[in-house]
């Protein structure tokens, strides 16, 4: 089970269907629920993936740029300080 932002819980599950046939069901808090394939489950998660890691690269290229922002700042600083 996971914890949202907002308090809503989901929770996912394997479950049979009436075939007996593998699904996994999504649920928010017990009201609604998704129930998916294990491919398509195996397809949802990798997007998931894919988009974490796009977010990731795109936080550290933020940080990343904002850190080279306050070194030539310093930098500059510096030198001003010693031109004179």
């Amino acid at each position: 089970m996971m914890e949202l932002n907002n308090g809503n819980k989901v929770q996912i599950t394997l479950e049979e269907d009436a075939g007996g046939k593998d699904q996994i069901a999504f649920s928010l808090d017990g009201l609604s629920q998704l129930t998916l394939t294990p491919h398509q489950a195996r397809v949802l998660a990798t997007e998931l993936i894919m988009a974490v890691n796009r977010a990731e690269v795109r936080g550290n290229l933020k940080r990343s740029h904002n850190f080279s922002r306050k070194a030539e700042h310093a930098v500059g600083a510096f030198q001003h300080a010693f031109a004179k």
